[in-house]
Protein backbone atom coordinates (compact mmCIF):
# COMPACT_ATOMS: atom_id res chain seq x y z
CA UNK A 1 0.00 0.00 0.00
CA UNK A 2 1.21 3.51 -0.78
CA UNK A 3 2.80 4.96 2.28
CA UNK A 4 1.26 8.21 3.28
CA UNK A 5 3.57 11.44 3.48
CA UNK A 6 1.69 14.91 5.56
CA UNK A 7 4.99 16.76 6.59
CA UNK A 8 7.04 18.84 4.73
CA UNK A 9 9.95 17.91 6.20
CA UNK A 10 9.74 14.35 5.55
CA UNK A 11 13.22 13.16 3.57
CA UNK A 12 11.73 11.57 0.85
CA UNK A 13 9.81 15.01 0.10
CA UNK A 14 13.53 16.96 0.78
CA UNK A 15 14.71 14.37 -1.80
CA UNK A 16 12.57 14.56 -4.42
CA UNK A 17 12.23 18.54 -4.03
CA UNK A 18 16.29 18.47 -4.70
CA UNK A 19 16.09 16.74 -7.75
CA UNK A 20 15.38 20.52 -9.09
CA UNK A 21 18.91 20.74 -8.71
CA UNK A 22 21.36 19.30 -11.21
CA UNK A 23 24.22 18.80 -8.27
CA UNK A 24 21.11 16.86 -6.71
CA UNK A 25 20.63 14.93 -9.76
CA UNK A 26 24.31 13.89 -10.50
CA UNK A 27 24.61 12.96 -7.23
CA UNK A 28 21.36 11.00 -6.94
CA UNK A 29 21.26 9.69 -10.38
CA UNK A 30 17.36 10.42 -10.70
CA UNK A 31 15.13 13.05 -12.31
CA UNK A 32 11.85 14.01 -12.18
CA UNK A 33 8.97 14.55 -14.21
CA UNK A 34 5.56 15.67 -13.98
CA UNK A 35 1.97 14.80 -15.21
CA UNK A 36 -0.11 11.50 -16.45
CA UNK A 37 0.86 12.40 -19.81
CA UNK A 38 4.31 11.86 -19.59
CA UNK A 39 4.71 9.28 -16.60
CA UNK A 40 2.48 7.17 -18.88
CA UNK A 41 4.37 7.65 -21.41
CA UNK A 42 7.75 6.30 -19.82
CA UNK A 43 5.40 3.40 -18.75
CA UNK A 44 4.67 2.68 -22.47
CA UNK A 45 8.52 3.03 -23.21
CA UNK A 46 9.42 0.26 -20.58
CA UNK A 47 10.58 2.73 -17.58
CA UNK A 48 8.83 2.76 -14.24
CA UNK A 49 9.66 5.12 -11.54
CA UNK A 50 12.07 4.40 -7.98
CA UNK A 51 9.36 6.60 -6.09
CA UNK A 52 5.87 7.67 -7.72
CA UNK A 53 4.40 10.84 -5.49
CA UNK A 54 0.30 11.62 -6.15
CA UNK A 55 -2.27 13.58 -4.44
CA UNK A 56 -5.71 11.34 -3.66
CA UNK A 57 -7.46 12.98 -6.86
CA UNK A 58 -4.28 11.99 -8.71
CA UNK A 59 -4.68 8.23 -8.30
CA UNK A 60 -8.41 8.18 -9.35
CA UNK A 61 -7.33 8.22 -12.86
CA UNK A 62 -7.06 4.43 -14.06
CA UNK A 63 -4.13 4.88 -15.37
CA UNK A 64 -2.64 6.82 -13.08
CA UNK A 65 -3.69 3.73 -10.84
CA UNK A 66 -2.06 1.29 -13.16
CA UNK A 67 1.33 3.13 -12.95
CA UNK A 68 0.92 2.80 -8.72
CA UNK A 69 0.50 -0.40 -9.14
CA UNK A 70 3.02 -1.39 -11.50
CA UNK A 71 5.65 0.66 -9.70
CA UNK A 72 5.21 -0.93 -6.21
CA UNK A 73 4.88 -4.43 -7.77
CA UNK A 74 8.34 -3.66 -9.64
CA UNK A 75 9.64 -2.62 -6.00
CA UNK A 76 9.67 0.94 -5.88
CA UNK A 77 7.78 3.02 -3.30
CA UNK A 78 4.51 5.07 -3.77
CA UNK A 79 3.89 7.92 -1.85
CA UNK A 80 0.29 9.65 -1.01
CA UNK A 81 0.54 13.27 -0.56
CA UNK A 82 -1.70 16.54 -0.53
CA UNK A 83 -1.35 19.13 -3.50
CA UNK A 84 0.68 21.45 -1.62
CA UNK A 85 3.61 19.28 -0.73
CA UNK A 86 3.44 18.03 -4.50
CA UNK A 87 3.60 21.86 -5.42
CA UNK A 88 6.85 21.94 -2.84
CA UNK A 89 8.91 19.06 -4.54
CA UNK A 90 8.02 20.10 -8.26
CA UNK A 91 8.20 23.99 -7.82
CA UNK A 92 5.00 24.98 -9.37
CA UNK A 93 2.13 26.90 -7.86
CA UNK A 94 -0.64 24.61 -9.60
CA UNK A 95 1.85 20.80 -9.64
CA UNK A 96 -0.09 17.96 -11.53
CA UNK A 97 -1.17 15.43 -9.47
CA UNK A 98 1.53 12.64 -10.15
CA UNK A 99 5.04 13.25 -9.62
CA UNK A 100 7.94 10.54 -10.32
CA UNK A 101 11.72 10.39 -9.98
CA UNK A 102 13.16 7.73 -12.38
CA UNK A 103 16.89 6.53 -12.78
CA UNK A 104 18.97 8.56 -15.31
CA UNK A 105 20.37 6.06 -18.21
CA UNK A 106 24.15 6.15 -18.76
CA UNK A 107 24.99 9.45 -21.26
CA UNK A 108 28.14 7.76 -22.47
CA UNK A 109 28.89 7.42 -26.58
CA UNK A 110 29.37 3.84 -26.12
CA UNK A 111 25.81 3.13 -24.80
CA UNK A 112 24.25 4.29 -28.34
CA UNK A 113 22.61 1.78 -30.30
CA UNK A 114 23.59 3.41 -33.61
CA UNK A 115 21.85 1.90 -35.73
CA UNK A 116 18.25 2.47 -34.09
CA UNK A 117 17.33 5.04 -36.96
CA UNK A 118 19.22 6.76 -40.16
CA UNK A 119 18.57 10.32 -38.28
CA UNK A 120 20.53 12.05 -34.85
CA UNK A 121 20.69 15.22 -33.69
CA UNK A 122 23.51 16.91 -32.21
CA UNK A 123 23.37 20.04 -30.17
CA UNK A 124 26.60 22.05 -29.32
CA UNK A 125 26.36 24.04 -25.95
CA UNK A 126 23.15 24.36 -25.82
CA UNK A 127 22.03 26.32 -22.76
CA UNK A 128 18.18 26.50 -22.81
CA UNK A 129 16.72 23.05 -21.49
CA UNK A 130 13.62 23.87 -23.45
CA UNK A 131 15.25 23.54 -26.83
CA UNK A 132 16.85 20.86 -25.44
CA UNK A 133 13.41 19.12 -24.64
CA UNK A 134 12.33 19.98 -27.43
CA UNK A 135 14.34 18.58 -29.87
CA UNK A 136 13.59 15.64 -28.10
CA UNK A 137 9.82 15.97 -28.69
CA UNK A 138 10.74 16.82 -32.56
CA UNK A 139 12.84 13.85 -32.27
CA UNK A 140 10.48 11.57 -31.38
CA UNK A 141 7.72 12.90 -33.76
CA UNK A 142 10.55 12.95 -36.88
CA UNK A 143 11.69 9.28 -35.62
CA UNK A 144 15.17 10.09 -35.00
CA UNK A 145 17.47 7.92 -32.64
CA UNK A 146 18.28 10.70 -30.31
CA UNK A 147 20.24 13.52 -29.16
CA UNK A 148 24.21 13.95 -28.50
CA UNK A 149 24.62 17.14 -26.57
CA UNK A 150 28.36 18.35 -27.34
CA UNK A 151 30.36 20.00 -24.68
CA UNK A 152 28.64 22.08 -22.47
CA UNK A 153 24.91 22.09 -22.80
CA UNK A 154 22.27 22.26 -20.20
CA UNK A 155 21.39 19.18 -18.30
CA UNK A 156 18.46 16.97 -20.34
CA UNK A 157 17.15 15.63 -17.39
CA UNK A 158 16.15 18.98 -15.87
CA UNK A 159 12.67 19.40 -14.78
CA UNK A 160 12.06 21.95 -17.81
CA UNK A 161 13.90 19.71 -20.43
CA UNK A 162 11.74 16.80 -19.45
CA UNK A 163 8.67 19.00 -19.43
CA UNK A 164 9.49 20.35 -22.66
CA UNK A 165 10.17 16.77 -24.10
CA UNK A 166 6.44 15.84 -23.74
CA UNK A 167 7.77 12.48 -22.55
CA UNK A 168 10.22 12.02 -25.18
CA UNK A 169 13.19 12.04 -22.66
CA UNK A 170 12.00 8.19 -22.20
CA UNK A 171 11.81 7.16 -26.17
CA UNK A 172 14.69 9.06 -27.36
CA UNK A 173 18.41 7.89 -26.65
CA UNK A 174 20.43 11.04 -25.16
CA UNK A 175 24.47 11.00 -24.70
CA UNK A 176 26.74 13.92 -24.06
CA UNK A 177 30.46 14.24 -24.75
CA UNK A 178 32.88 16.85 -25.56
CA UNK A 179 33.49 18.03 -29.18
CA UNK A 180 36.93 15.38 -29.69
CA UNK A 181 35.05 12.48 -28.48
CA UNK A 182 31.86 12.66 -30.59
CA UNK A 183 34.08 13.57 -33.62
CA UNK A 184 36.25 10.37 -32.73
CA UNK A 185 33.23 8.24 -32.71
CA UNK A 186 31.42 9.88 -35.22
CA UNK A 187 34.28 9.14 -37.78
CA UNK A 188 34.74 5.33 -36.37
CA UNK A 189 31.20 4.56 -38.47
CA UNK A 190 29.13 5.71 -41.66
CA UNK A 191 27.65 9.12 -40.70
CA UNK A 192 27.63 12.40 -42.87
CA UNK A 193 27.27 15.57 -40.81
CA UNK A 194 25.60 18.06 -41.43
CA UNK A 195 25.46 21.64 -40.01
CA UNK A 196 23.59 24.61 -40.24
CA UNK A 197 25.34 27.71 -40.41
CA UNK A 198 24.97 31.23 -42.23
CA UNK A 199 28.95 30.86 -43.94
CA UNK A 200 27.70 28.64 -46.60
CA UNK A 201 25.32 28.88 -49.64
CA UNK A 202 23.76 25.41 -49.81
CA UNK A 203 20.14 25.88 -49.58
CA UNK A 204 18.49 23.09 -47.14
CA UNK A 205 15.94 22.17 -49.49
CA UNK A 206 18.67 21.68 -52.20
CA UNK A 207 21.36 19.24 -50.97
CA UNK A 208 21.38 15.36 -50.70
CA UNK A 209 21.46 13.68 -47.21
CA UNK A 210 22.78 10.65 -46.94
CA UNK A 211 22.37 7.80 -43.86
CA UNK A 212 22.77 8.31 -41.44
CA UNK A 213 22.73 11.45 -41.08
CA UNK A 214 23.44 14.21 -37.79
CA UNK A 215 22.29 16.95 -38.03
CA UNK A 216 24.13 19.06 -36.23
CA UNK A 217 22.78 22.58 -34.20
CA UNK A 218 25.06 25.11 -32.73
CA UNK A 219 24.80 27.70 -29.73
CA UNK A 220 21.63 29.98 -29.58
CA UNK A 221 23.49 33.02 -29.49
CA UNK A 222 26.51 31.92 -31.11
CA UNK A 223 25.96 29.45 -33.89
CA UNK A 224 28.80 26.94 -34.78
CA UNK A 225 32.56 27.74 -34.28
CA UNK A 226 34.47 27.79 -37.10
CA UNK A 227 36.73 24.88 -36.33
CA UNK A 228 33.10 22.70 -36.23
CA UNK A 229 31.81 23.87 -38.89
CA UNK A 230 35.20 22.91 -40.90
CA UNK A 231 34.64 18.89 -39.30
CA UNK A 232 31.35 19.01 -40.74
CA UNK A 233 30.41 17.18 -44.61
CA UNK A 234 28.34 19.78 -45.55
CA UNK A 235 26.51 22.85 -44.38
CA UNK A 236 23.82 24.35 -45.24
CA UNK A 237 21.39 27.36 -44.38
CA UNK A 238 17.50 28.02 -43.77
CA UNK A 239 16.91 31.33 -46.17
CA UNK A 240 15.29 33.57 -44.26
CA UNK A 241 13.12 35.90 -45.99
CA UNK A 242 12.16 38.94 -43.15
CA UNK A 243 14.61 40.46 -41.10
CA UNK A 244 15.95 37.64 -38.79
CA UNK A 245 18.58 36.28 -39.90
CA UNK A 246 18.12 32.85 -38.22
CA UNK A 247 15.55 30.84 -36.49
CA UNK A 248 15.36 29.59 -33.03
CA UNK A 249 17.44 26.54 -32.48
CA UNK A 250 14.95 23.92 -31.59
CA UNK A 251 13.02 25.26 -34.50
CA UNK A 252 15.74 24.82 -36.93
CA UNK A 253 16.12 21.57 -35.92
CA UNK A 254 12.87 20.87 -36.63
CA UNK A 255 12.77 22.40 -39.81
CA UNK A 256 15.86 20.56 -40.48
CA UNK A 257 14.71 16.84 -39.64
CA UNK A 258 11.77 17.16 -41.32
CA UNK A 259 13.15 18.20 -44.93
CA UNK A 260 15.70 15.36 -44.30
CA UNK A 261 13.21 12.89 -43.71
CA UNK A 262 11.03 13.95 -46.63
CA UNK A 263 14.05 13.96 -48.54
CA UNK A 264 14.40 10.38 -47.86
CA UNK A 265 10.84 9.34 -49.24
Amino acid sequence: MPRQITAFSNSTVKRLRSLRDKKARREEGLFLAEGLRIITEARDSGRLPEIVAFAPEGARHPLAAEIIDATEAAGGEAIETSADILSKMSGKDNPQMLLAAYRQPGTSLDALDRSAAPLWFVAQSLRDPGNIGTILRTGDAVGAAGLILVDDSADPYSVEAVRASMGAIFTQQVAKAPWAEFVSWLRGGAGQLVGTSLNTTNDYLEVTYEQPCFLLIGNEQQGLPEAYEAECDMLVKIPMAGRADSLNAAIAAAVMAFQVKASWR
